[in-house]
C-alpha cells in the first residue's frame, strides 16, 4: 500500500510539471512552425524508423523539455515494468484475472512456449491448402468459391480490415465476405448471388453464444438447408470457438472447430484462428508474414528505450493532448484506399480498451481517459470534414498514414499526387494562413499531426502497423492506470437487450422498464399489427 501511495504521489508531481509546461504552448505568440525555424534538425530528432515504417512526430507541441517531462511521467507510471509484465504473461487483465497474451500468437515457433498456438496455425494451414487446391468440397462435390465470415466486433473488424488492405495479394479464385450486423439485410445482400453448394461459412464466436453471430449463423444454416439437406451443414460450416458442445450441437463437426483462448481479447484476436479468413484470402505464407511483422513490432516495443520506442511516443502524445489540451477526439487518416477500414478497426481497439472511468485499484478517475477515434481514407476526407480540422474550434490531433510505393502499377503520377496531398495537409494544419484579406479566410494552423510512412503496404508492414497501435493502446492504459483488456460496458447492453426483447415479444411485464422504452415498445407493437 505504501509503494502504491508513493507511486501516486510521484505521478501527481509529474502531472503538475506537465500542466505548468503546457501553458507555454497556449500562449498567443506560440507557433508550431517556429520550432522548425529554431532547429534545422527537427525532423531527424523527432522521427523514428523501424524496418519499413517511419514515424515523423516533428509536427507536435514538443520541445526537449516536453519530451523529458513526458518520459519522466512514463517512468513514474512504471511503464517499463508494465511492458515486461505483459510479455511475461502476468495477470495484467486484473478485473478478469487473466493474462493478455496476444503477442504469443505471433511469436515464432522456435521462441514460443505456447505449443497450442503452433498446432492451431498448422491446422489452419492444412485447411487453407485443402480449400485452395479444391480437395475440400461442398456437399455436391464442387470446390468452394465463397467464404462468408459470421462474426462481430473483434471477430469481424480485424479480419475484414486486413483482407481489404491486402486485397492485391488475394487468391483470385476465392471471394471472402464478412457479415456482422444483426439486421437481416446484411446477410441477405451478401448471399443473394451465391451458390449454396460452393459457399463455406466461418462462425467466429468465442462463446458460440454472441447474439448477432448466432442469429446470423442460424439464418445461414436455414438458407443452406432450404437448398440441400441436413447433412450439408458438416461440409459448409467451420467455427472458431471455445464452446465445442454448442458448436457440435449446431451441426459443425469437431474436426472443423478451431480453438480460441481466454488470454486473447476479441479486439486483439486477428492473429489467432479468428484470422482464418485472412489466410484463406491471401494464403498462409502471407498470413505468416503478417504475424512476422507484428512480432517485429513486439520486439521493438519490448526492447527499445522509451525515447526511441514508437508505441510509447505515440501513447505519450495522445496522453499529452487528451490531458492538457482537452482533445476530445483524434483523426486517423490513411492516404490509401486499401486502408479505408483501418479507422473503424482502431475505433474498437482504442475506444473499447480505453473507455474506462475507474482505475485498476477501483478508484473513480478524475482526469480524462479514452479518445474518440474517427477518420476515412484520404483524399476523400479533404472534401468532407477537413474544413472542420482547418477552421473549426475543436483541437483534433491527426495521424496521417501513407505508403511510399503504390500497389497499383503503371500510375505513378496519381500516387505521387496522393502523397503530395497527404504531406500538404499536415503542412497546412501546422502553418495555417494568417495573412488573409478576410477573417473568413484565416486558417489558424498550430494543429499537430503525426505521419506514419510505410515503405509499401504489404503483409509484413501491415502487421507492424497494427501491432504499433495495439501497443500504443496498452501504453496509454498504463499511463492512465486503467485496464485495457475488459469491456464491462459492452456486457451491460447485451443483458438489457434480453429484457427488452422479452417485453417486445410477449405480454411480459414492462413495469421494470422506463417510460421511454415502454413507449417505444408499444409503438412498435402498434405498427406491427
Amino acid at each position: 500500500m505504501g509503494s502504491e501511495m508513493c507511486i501516486r504521489d510521484r505521478n501527481k508531481v509529474a502531472r503538475l510539471a506537465l500542466q505548468k509546461h503546457s501553458e507555454e504552448f497556449n500562449r498567443k505568440e506560440f507557433r508550431l512552425r517556429t520550432l522548425f525555424d529554431k532547429n534545422s534538425n527537427r525532423f531527424s530528432e523527432y522521427s523514428l524508423s523501424h524496418e519499413g515504417l517511419l514515424l515523423d512526430y516533428s509536427k507536435n507541441f514538443l520541445t526537449p523539455e516536453t519530451i523529458a517531462l513526458l518520459l519522466d511521467f512514463a517512468e513514474q507510471s512504471q511503464l517499463p515494468a508494465a511492458i515486461a509484465a505483459m510479455f511475461g504473461g502476468e495477470e495484467i487483465n486484473t478485473t478478469e484475472e487473466r493474462a493478455a497474451l496476444h503477442v504469443a500468437l505471433r511469436t515464432p515457433a522456435a521462441e514460443t512456449n505456447t505449443p497450442e498456438v503452433i498446432e492451431t496455425l498448422d491446422k489452419i494451414e492444412k485447411l487453407v491448402a485443402q480449400i485452395h487446391n479444391g480437395t475440400w468440397t461442398g456437399y455436391s462435390g464442387k470446390a468452394i468459391t465463397d467464404i462468408v465470415n459470421l462474426g462481430i466486433g473483434g471477430s469481424d473488424l480485424g479480419p475484414a480490415m486486413v483482407c481489404d488492405a491486402l486485397s492485391t495479394f488475394s487468391n483470385t479464385k476465392l471471394s471472402v465476405h464478412f457479415v456482422s450486423n444483426l439486421d437481416p439485410s446484411h446477410l441477405q445482400n451478401t448471399l443473394k448471388d451465391m451458390q449454396a453448394e460452393t459457399t463455406l461459412f466461418v462462425v467466429a464466436s468465442k462463446s458460440f453464444a454472441t447474439l448477432e453471430t448466432l442469429k446470423n449463423a442460424e439464418a445461414a444454416r436455414d438458407w443452406l438447408l432450404r437448398k440441400t439437406d441436413a447433412t450439408a451443414t458438416a461440409k459448409h460450416f467451420i467455427a472458431m470457438t471455445t464452446n465445442l458442445r454448442a458448436a457440435t450441437e449446431f451441426g459443425i463437426e469437431e474436426q472443423n472447430l478451431f480453438p480460441l483462448w481466454d488470454w486473447v481479447g476479441g479486439r486483439f484476436s486477428l492473429w489467432s484462428a479468428i484470422g482464418l479468413p485472412i489466410a484463406l484470402a491471401v494464403g498462409m505464407d502471407k498470413f505468416r508474414q503478417l504475424l512476422a511483422g507484428a512480432n517485429s513490432m513486439d520486439k521493438h516495443f519490448r526492447e527499445a528505450p522509451l525515447q526511441e520506442n514508437m508505441p510509447v511516443i505515440l501513447a505519450l502524445l495522445s496522453f499529452w493532448y487528451r490531458e492538457y489540451f482537452n482533445a476530445h477526439s483524434s483523426a486517423v487518416l490513411p492516404y490509401s484506399q486499401r486502408l479505408n477500414l483501418l479507422p473503424s478497426y482502431l475505433q474498437q481497439l482504442c475506444m473499447e480498451s480505453l473507455g474506462k472511468s475507474a482505475d485498476k485499484q477501483g478508484t473513480p478517475i478524475e482526469h480524462n481517459t479514452g479518445d474518440v477515434i474517427w477518420g476515412t481514407a484520404g483524399t476523400n476526407g479533404q472534401h468532407s470534414y477537413f474544413q472542420l480540422l482547418h477552421q473549426g474550434t475543436e483541437f483534433i490531433p491527426v495521424d496521417f498514414i501513407a505508403a511510399a510505393n503504390s500497389d497499383v502499377r503503371g500510375n505513378a503520377e496519381a500516387h505521387q499526387h496522393l502523397l503530395a496531398n497527404c504531406f500538404s495537409q499536415s503542412l497546412a494544419l501546422m502553418e495555417g494562413k494568417l495573412d488573409a484579406d478576410s477573417i473568413h479566410k484565416v486558417v489558424a494552423g498550430n494543429k499537430p499531426s503525426n505521419t506514419l510512412l510505410l515503405e509499401e503496404l504489404n503483409p509484413y508492414n501491415l502487421g507492424m502497423l497494427i501491432a504499433l497501435y495495439e501497443h500504443k493502446v496498452y501504453a496509454l492504459s498504463v499511463l492512465w492506470n486503467i485496464n485495457a483488456f475488459d469491456q464491462w460496458g459492452v456486457e451491460l447492453g447485451k443483458k438489457l437487450s434480453t429484457k427488452v426483447y422479452a417485453a417486445m415479444s410477449t405480454e411480459a411485464d414492462q413495469d421494470n422498464l422506463d417510460e421511454s422504452t415502454q413507449g417505444l415498445i408499444e409503438k412498435i407493437k402498434y405498427w406491427k399489427k
